[in-house]
């Protein structure tokens, strides 16, 4: 059986989708899939190996200039490419307009959520199948649902398993010394903690004897981090890496902390322990989801000495 995945972006979402790839892959013998994703994400479909092809879109890209030439020729090549190939299923687990516009021009048959379901109601029209799974659910949960409704199999709730196998570790030498990941980085800067928290926080790390890292990936968090850095010997400010470099770096962390962001779900993916700290949106819908990891609300009244006693309490770190 072979199937095409529609889950576009953020890095949250389309890391919340894999534990229903891994239900499906141990209850349907045979069966693979190929996965439409945003370019900046492309590295994550990989790590499942139910996967057998990315199909990489650029929608973040081409808005920017529709009209370009190049643009309009890579539009042409994706379109070539999602059609190439005939799916028994095409299933959306995103429930927008942009990606049922994907599953429409595929060949196969598409599945969606409901009209009650999907994130943009509208999405549903381009449906030929439409499966009622309740909003209140977690996205993850939402997900395998759709999956196991879609390709005939009985959905088993339970732990969900990521099935992130496909990644060559190669060790980090600082594991050895302990060391703690700070996610500070988030979409919108209503996500974000005050960077004075974070200075408390590594200062508390370091008294307990551990190094912190900090990851970037634009200017506004670079600076962030060398902000961080600045106040306290024991940090280090990552170089900017892929994807695949940041899970190496979570996998040595003794302990990660995280905003609304999508380390926090990476460390989820990965049963790296770890807290999240949320403010503006509800982490029971679409939190970082996993079994060594806690997420905290109310992001504004929480101290560096309440999140580090949280991280303490839960992990012994």
């Amino acid at each position: 059986m072979k199937v095409l995945v529609v889950k576009l972006s953020s890095m949250g979402d389309v890391i919340s989708a894999l534990p229903a790839l891994t239900d499906a892959k141990k209850a349907i013998a045979g069966i693979s899939f190929d996965w439409v994703v945003e370019e900046n994400f492309s590295e994550i479909p990989t790590w499942h190996p139910a996967v057998e092809k990315v199909i990489p879109i650029a929608l973040r890209r081409w808005r920017k200039q529709v009209f370009n030439r190049i643009t309009m020729r890579e539009i042409a090549g994706f379109w070539k490419k999602i059609r190439a190939q005939h799916y028994d299923y095409v299933l959306d687990v995103q429930g927008l307009i942009k990606s049922a516009i994907v599953s429409k021009v595929a060949h196969g048959v598409s599945y969606g959520f409901s009209t009650s379901s999907a994130r943009e109601p509208l999405a549903t029209y381009l449906y030929q199948n439409k499966v009622d799974i309740a909003k209140k659910l977690h996205t993850t949960e939402r997900a395998r649902q759709l999956f196991a409704s879609a390709l005939g199999y009985t959905f088993s709730p339970g732990h969900p398993d990521y099935g992130i196998t496909n990644i060559k570790v190669h060790g980090d030498n600082d594991s050895l010394n302990g060391y703690l990941f700070f996610a500070h980085g988030a979409s919108r800067n209503n996500k974000c903690w005050r960077v004075e928290n974070w200075i408390d926080l590594a200062l508390l790390a370091k008294d307990s004897g551990l190094k912190v890292k900090l990851p970037w990936g634009n200017e506004q968090e670079f600076k962030r981090a060398n902000l961080i850095a600045v106040a306290s010997d024991n940090v280090e400010v990552l170089p900017k890496l892929t994807l695949t470099e940041i899970v190496e770096v979570l996998l040595g962390a003794k302990g990660v902390i995280a905003v609304d962001t999508g380390f926090g779900h990476l460390a989820a993916a990965l049963s790296v322990p770890a807290v999240s700290l949320y403010g503006p949106t509800d982490p029971t819908l679409g939190g970082a989801y996993g079994d060594n990891h806690r997420n905290l609300i109310d992001m504004e009244t929480l101290n560096a000495q309440l999140v580090w006693q949280k991280m303490r309490s839960e992990f012994n770190i």
